[in-house]
């Protein structure tokens, strides 16, 4: 029986256990080899931190994981780089506030790096860890996960969103004249905020977010569908009864549809997957893909107006879930449009650039079947 890594976010584990892989490394290649300083948003259950983790494998020089990947015989496992790495989804700052975390887990990864922290502020700390990584171990690869949930998990409470903006952009901005200690930087999340919010000091950080190029970095394509699937859309079809090119139809209607170019479209993982452990077509993504802030802000805004299908909408639009305020002013302020894009509930179909419009609709049966649930 095959084993579909639903939930597996380690990709040693998605490895040495056997699991299915969707072979993501030559787009994985082209990210790392043609620049440094990246972001990247994504709904939940899309396949970002296990990107994150592969990104530290492979620096790390884990050559023996990533036999069979076209990555093999295309890297330079001779050389090797420090990975720092914070995976917020990991980090106390409920617990304990988020500089207090931040600090712990600064000194999780100078005891892996076998570095002493001597500096008392937070940014000296951080700083400290950088260079002094950089010195000994040569360029670091940063990589910051779940950048946003120290925001969103508070959007109830606005001046602890404040405060947790205000904590990490002092954090973020140490990065700024760092260039010659990082070798490459990625940032993931949910949500999109202007660099005004956060990142006002890292000019050089590329928003990949609505590249065409790397629409596919996460997710899965028709391609990779057709190639590590045969066996399992054929047993679908034989439970259901129907011809392959049918589930095909089935399969596409119930979970594609993402893009963040608008020409070609994505399966989302989470859901595929469960589709082929299951055998059974279900709503497999509101139980785990929705964040908690999206139904909250339904639940307490139960006359905000969502759009029901087909809306355009401008780039400013899509960016920033805080509309670019200074401040933040509670979940009033944000525009249903961007966090339902944000989230996943509504996606590219059509993009005009003379105009800089983008069209966007619910992606999948299975994504409109949980607003509709939602809004019941």
């Amino acid at each position: 029986m095959r084993k579909y890594p639903i939930g597996i976010q380690n990709f040693r584990k998605v490895r040495e256990g056997g699991y299915l892989y969707v072979d993501k490394t030559e787009i994985i290649h082209r990210l790392v080899t043609t620049g440094e300083y990246y972001f990247l948003s994504r709904p939940r259950r899309f396949g970002k931190s296990l990107m994150v983790d592969t990104l530290e494998e492979l620096f790390s020089g884990s050559k023996e994981l990533f036999e069979g990947l076209w990555i093999y015989d295309h890297w330079d496992w001779t050389k090797k780089n420090p990975v720092i790495h914070f995976n917020f989804a990991e980090i106390p700052y409920k617990e304990v506030g988020l500089q207090e975390a931040l600090k712990i887990e600064l000194e999780r990864n100078a005891k892996f790096a076998g570095v002493v922290l001597e500096t008392a502020t937070l940014q000296g700390r951080f700083r400290e860890l950088i260079e002094k990584v950089a010195q000994s171990k040569g360029p670091i690869i940063l990589l910051i996960d779940e950048y946003d949930k120290p925001l969103i998990d508070f959007l109830d409470v606005p001046i602890t969103v404040d405060e947790n903006r205000s904590v990490l952009k002092s954090f973020y901005s140490v990065l700024k004249g760092q260039d010659k200690n990082i070798r490459l930087m990625l940032l993931t999340g949910v949500s999109r905020f202007s660099k005004v919010s956060l990142f006002s000091d890292l000019n050089q950080l590329s928003d990949i977010t609505l590249v065409e190029e790397m629409n596919d970095l996460v997710g899965i394509t028709q391609k990779e569908l057709e190639t590590n699937f045969p066996e399992d859309l054929q047993e679908l079809a034989e439970k259901f009864n129907k011809s392959v090119p049918e589930i095909y139809a089935q399969v596409k209607k119930w979970y594609n549809g993402y893009s963040w170019g608008g020409a070609n479209t994505l399966y989302n993982p989470f859901s595929l997957l469960s589709l082929f452990r299951w055998k059974q077509f279900d709503n497999f993504w509101i139980h785990t893909g929705t964040p908690a802030f999206f139904s909250d802000m339904i639940r307490r805004n139960p006359g905000l107006k969502f759009p029901d299908g087909e809306v355009e909408a401008g780039p400013e639009a899509l960016i920033d879930l805080f509309n670019q305020k200074t401040e933040y002013d509670g979940q009033d302020s944000i525009r249903p449009i961007t966090i339902m894009f944000q989230t996943g509930y509504l996606t590219v179909k059509h993009y005009d650039p003379a105009l800089e419009v983008y069209t966007l609709d619910f992606p999948n049966r299975e994504v409109k079947l949980s607003m509709e649930l939602f809004l019941l």
